[in-house]
């Protein structure tokens, strides 16, 4: 089994100068970096007093399993000779008691043609199968798939 390792730098930006003396006296900022891409700007969750500008972990949860979806039914469908020309998901994700509940992907696909409509279908349920992120986590990891030809 080969290995692969990933490694990111998160620092926080929030100090106003009294660092965390009270729950109230720093922001949540924080930016998360790696080797080559460009730096995700972070904080919490408005709920928690983050800055609702910046990405927050629970949003970035739900981005990777909507992208880790994305990425391996593209492969999928390449290999099965379905061509994908559109892909959009609207994922949302559930938390209740300081948890993930759920996370709901519903990706819109369009396809070529219709012929490829049943195949770019079931090819969700494998895409899913294969997710390293959904096979990571916990909570349940729905798909909502929609397909049409263009």
């Amino acid at each position: 089994m080969r290995e692969h390792h990933y490694r990111t730098t998160v620092t926080w930006t929030g100090n106003r100068g009294t660092g965390t003396s009270g729950y109230r006296d720093y922001d949540r900022d924080h930016q998360v970096t790696a080797d080559g891409p460009p730096p995700i700007p972070g904080s919490s969750d408005p709920a928690f007093r983050g800055d609702p500008a910046r990405w927050n972990p629970e949003q970035l949860l739900v981005a990777s399993l909507a992208q880790c979806h994305m990425l391996w039914y593209l492969h999928l469908c390449g290999d099965a000779g379905v061509v994908v020309t559109g892909y959009t998901d609207t994922a949302s994700g559930t938390m209740a008691g300081g948890r993930f509940t759920e996370v709901v992907l519903r990706p819109e696909v369009t396809v070529a043609r219709a012929d490829m409509v049943d195949t770019a279908t079931r090819l969700h349920v494998d895409a899913h199968r294969a997710c390293f992120i959904a096979n990571s986590v916990n909570f349940p990891v729905r798909h909502d798939p929609a397909v049409t030809a263009a």
